[in-house]
């Protein structure tokens, strides 16, 4: 059986088709303003027998191709654990949100915290920032490793963060100094959420913000350990939809759902 996995988030959309146990396909592409009709193009011409949709548009899917819908959290959960059997705690930090959870050893998520409120934090928060700077997400990166220190950047929203680099740069502040304050100020708050929720090892990070060198570098000085990294951080929710769709935990294509579950 072929199952797919689609995790439509607020700026990425994600698929994963298992062809038994095996990835047969896998892609990832900016979130559109004409989001059914990205879907529908995405998924034409592909083969699957079951649809499993997670992320903040799963509901759409559920409309639009009869797809059953998951929990991100049980998701990430699933798909995280398949590639590191071993993890006890996920962060997971994506364009609009970040949600930190921790795991029993058996996979059962036993506490989970989200920020879905603010952009704080968060992919767009970088974004934000380097459009500030005039540089690309990879050159803040840099700039941040490069850095002999970091500049204070105190504000918890993004709209005031992005007047304190504004501010910055008219004092003549080094754009790599900044450049870490930026990255330090997310880690501040990734590592508040990761506290919520009492942290244990091993740490498997997952997101678009995980692909960052400078946020896992500076968490990892800040944690005191080092972090697990899949292979493609973007993908875990994506694909642990797909293996729910290929378990035994699914009602049948098109029937079931597991919206509210956690764990």
């Amino acid at each position: 059986m072929r199952v797919a996995g689609l995790d439509i988030g607020s700026r990425t959309v994600k698929l994963v088709i298992l062809n038994g146990s095996e990835v047969c396909e896998k892609r990832c592409l900016e979130t559109s303003a004409r989001l059914a009709e990205q879907l529908t193009d995405l998924l034409s011409g592909l083969r699957f027998d079951r649809l499993i949709a997670t992320g903040y548009g799963r509901g759409l899917a559920r409309e639009l191709f009869g797809a059953e819908t998951l929990t991100e959290i049980k998701a990430h959960a699933l798909g995280v654990r398949h590639l590191f059997p071993e993890v006890r705690t996920i962060l997971d930090i994506g364009g609009q949100d970040s949600k930190a959870m921790v795991l029993a050893p058996d996979g059962r998520v036993l506490r989970f915290e989200m920020n879905d409120r603010c952009a704080a934090g968060t992919g767009r928060f970088l974004e934000v920032m380097a459009q500030v700077l005039g540089i690309s997400l990879e050159e803040l990166s840099e700039m941040a490793l490069s850095a002999d220190q970091a500049a204070r950047i105190s504000a918890l929203c993004t709209v005031f963060a992005e007047g304190e680099v504004v501010g910055l740069i008219g004092r003549g502040e080094a754009p790599e100094r900044i450049a870490r304050g930026i990255i330090s100020s997310i880690v501040k708050r990734s590592l508040g959420l990761l506290r919520r929720v009492s942290p244990s090892t091993p740490l498997v990070f997952t997101g678009g913000v995980a692909c960052n060198r400078a946020v896992v570098r500076l968490l990892e000085e800040e944690l005191g350990f080092q972090i697990l990294l899949p292979e493609d951080p973007r993908i875990t929710g994506a694909l642990g939809a797909a293996l729910y769709g290929a378990s035994s935990l699914g009602s049948g294509p098109g029937k079931g759902t597991e919206e509210g579950l956690a764990g």
